[in-house]
């Protein structure tokens, strides 16, 4: 058995009803992403909104990883225009992530969020969102492919373009020293409009439309990226396996201050 310690990632779930009954859940793909592309262990948090312990939970994080989900962040949470009929929000979710993140941050938390994980992680910092981003002029077709196959779903869909002095510059480095064009996949119906506060825009697609951005004043590792890399298809690609290696190295660093410091200890991967 061995002793080697894990940092331990908080995972925020959804709220969903199962047969009549309230759950939580988390794609089994995103917590397999943090064991293997970080090398951390995954903890769920239910979605049971701001009940006034993050501070403390914070003390027990190495660090948090925001997921993509079916739903829509609720535009009230950012003065947005009302949805149209029959989208799927998840207030539930929006109500635990959103302080959650901002918790994080200011507790130099490492935080890593992918799709609508980009999408909490703006708003949490005042951003607002485009609810149909494909719907606006010049803007390509951002939306997941539902005809083919689940796993051709992450091939990838587009080129972006990585911003000089950023994080994703350093990661997609083997990439960029080849001359190689740096591609995503695609499956989003919302995007970023007004860049919440604080935040870099590390790149964008061909059309325009942001896909990752940073936290350059965040005590840790703080990203976030519009497409998906934790599919096992795309957790491949190279610029993948650096983000999920900084983010993993970032909680191990986390974890390690926080056992010096007398903090929780951690757990001991079996």
């Amino acid at each position: 058995m061995s002793t080697q310690a894990c940092p331990i990632v908080g995972i925020p779930t959804c709220a969903i009803s199962v047969d009549g009954k309230p759950t939580y859940r988390v794609v089994g793909k995103y917590a397999d992403s943090v064991v293997n592309g970080a090398g951390c262990l995954p903890l769920l948090i239910p979605a049971v909104g701001e009940v006034g312990c993050f501070v403390e939970l914070m003390g027990r994080l190495d660090g948090l990883f925001l997921t993509g989900g079916a739903s829509n962040v609720r535009p009230d949470f950012y003065d947005g225009e009302e949805s149209r009929a029959g989208t799927l929000h998840d207030p539930d979710r929006d109500s635990t992530t959103l302080p959650l993140i901002r918790a994080a941050i200011a507790a130099g938390v490492p935080v890593f969020a992918v799709c609508r994980g980009i999408q909490e992680l703006n708003v949490a910092l005042g951003g607002t969102l485009h609810q149909n981003v494909h719907e606006l002029p010049g803007k390509s077709e951002h939306r997941m492919n539902r005809s083919v196959p689940t796993d051709e779903r992450y091939d990838v869909r587009h080129p972006i373009t990585i911003h000089p002095g950023g994080m994703l510059e350093k990661m997609a480095a083997e990439d960029l020293a080849a001359g190689r064009e740096v591609m995503v996949n695609s499956l989003h119906a919302q995007a970023i409009d007004r860049l919440g506060d604080g935040l870099f825009v590390e790149a964008v697609s061909d059309d325009g439309v942001i896909e990752a951005v940073s936290v350059p004043g965040a005590k840790a590792f703080a990203l976030g990226v519009q497409w998906h890399p934790e599919h096992h298809t795309s957790l491949q690609w190279p610029l993948s396996k650096a983000m999920f290696g900084g983010f993993g190295d970032a909680c191990r660093d986390r974890m390690a201050a926080r056992r010096s410091a007398g903090g929780s200890s951690s757990i001991r991967a079996a």
